[in-house]
């Protein structure tokens, strides 16, 4: 117990006594916590485990949420898409509303301020074909597209070229393969010039896009591009296609107004009255990203207060020990008090032990979360670097120290409240 001649200059209100005062506990707390190492240790290993898990889970989640966040940032906040819209009773029906050629045709021609405008169309039924290469087989997604994709989804060949107007034009069969689908098809490293059969059609590869990883251990690289009109032609699908429409536009001060008109555009083409809704949806890429930012972080309070639960455990932890302390020290205390010692000093001197004690545990935490985020993301194939945000780590110590105050109040109060007789009288 941390008491000599400058309590009295304390006790009559001088701040270098306080500052002293706090000093004493301070040093005074870490030698105990010294000395008596082991138990220590394992006070602190609940706090330890508790940190170290809301660490770890932040980190990995945030990780993934910065990763998809990014993936969205680069469509460009100027970005949006048309896609049609059908209400789930109405799909129970058998009942599916579609964006056709002339609503594309339409939107080319009637809203200005629009670029890069890009259909989208799946080949065959819901996107899916057999591939095939030799003996080989691959089944991935398949779009039909134009040359503008590669500028709207920032998707670029990495081996060849991309699609160009004159193959849309003339329904060239030819292909852009994703590393995943070549992969598969056990195609060369470089696979241009290469043919391969789709259904009953040959096509040429004549690019090989960059690969864009996994999302959600899914592979993004599993599928092909072909010109939007050779896909409606072997899709048999000419009559009613289901189209994705992406464009560009160029004030991105005037997007809201662009998309007033393009929804009303769309709602006047489709006969819509007045009290029906929609049957399209238009989204934009950053509103994606943000929506996908909202959902990751209530997420990642739940379950980090689902896992924070382990700091009370370990809150109980420290109460205990601190209790066996006082009992332990009993007539050290009363010997204090008989010298002078004030019951907010022996008060301190416990409280501060024990945040002590919930602090060094909770910075243990913090870097043993951070080793374990990346060995978890580590172990992942493909998954992101995990990122621990400054308000995760903060909150963590100011957390750890709340616990300590929290569960070292009641043994400080009952060491505090010792009468000094009481106390020197214990064995």
């Amino acid at each position: 117990m941390a008491v000599d001649a400058d309590v009295a200059t304390e006790s009559e209100g001088g701040l270098s006594g306080r500052f002293y005062a706090v000093q004493e506990c301070l040093r005074s707390a870490l030698l105990s916590i010294r000395a008596h190492g082991l138990r220590s240790f394992l006070t602190m290993l609940g706090i330890v485990i508790g940190v170290a898990s809301v660490i770890c889970v932040i980190s990995l989640v945030q990780g993934l949420t910065h990763s998809i966040a990014s993936q969205f940032q680069a469509l460009g906040g100027s970005t949006l898409t048309l896609r049609s819209h059908t209400p789930m009773q109405d799909q129970m029906r058998g009942k599916f509303n579609r964006l056709r050629p002339t609503d594309l045709a339409e939107l080319q021609f009637r809203v200005n301020g629009i670029s890069n405008i890009t259909p989208m169309v799946f080949a065959g039924r819901g996107g899916m074909m057999q591939v095939r290469y030799g003996a080989n087989t691959a089944t991935g997604q398949m779009f039909g597209t134009n040359s503008r994709y590669q500028d709207v989804q920032q998707s670029f060949p990495k081996i060849g070229r991309f699609l160009s107007d004159s193959d849309e034009t003339n329904r060239r069969r030819v292909v852009v393969l994703g590393e995943q689908m070549r992969s598969d098809l056990k195609l060369p490293q470089n696979p241009v010039g290469e043919f391969i059969q789709i259904g009953s059609e040959w096509f040429k590869v004549v690019g090989l896009l960059e690969p864009r990883g996994e999302l959600f251990g899914i592979s993004q690289d599993n599928y092909l591009l072909m010109p939007y009109q050779t896909a409606l032609a072997i899709s048999g699908i000419i009559v009613q296609p289901d189209l994705w429409i992406t464009f560009t536009v160029n004030d991105p001060e005037a997007l809201e107004t662009t998309r007033q008109q393009v929804t009303m555009l769309m709602r006047r083409l489709h006969q819509l009255g007045k009290d029906q809704p929609n049957d399209f949806r238009i989204e934009a890429s950053d509103m994606l990203a943000k929506t996908f930012e909202q959902v990751m972080t209530t997420v990642t309070l739940v379950v980090a207060g689902i896992v924070g639960i382990s700091l009370l455990v370990g809150g109980v932890g420290i109460m205990n020990i601190m209790l066996v302390s006082v009992t332990e020290r009993t007539r050290e205390i009363g010997i204090a008090k008989a010298l002078g010692a004030p019951r907010q000093y022996v008060l301190m001197q416990f409280l501060i032990e024990s945040v002590v004690l919930a602090v060094i545990g909770g910075l243990i935490g913090i870097v043993i979360g951070f080793g374990l985020g990346y060995l978890v993301a580590s172990a992942i194939p493909n998954f992101p670097s995990p990122s621990a945000p400054w308000w995760a780590v903060l909150g963590a110590c100011a957390f750890s120290a709340l616990v300590g105050i929290v569960f070292g109040i009641l043994p400080a109060s009952k060491a505090a409240n010792l009468a000094p007789i009481d106390a020197l009288r214990y064995e």
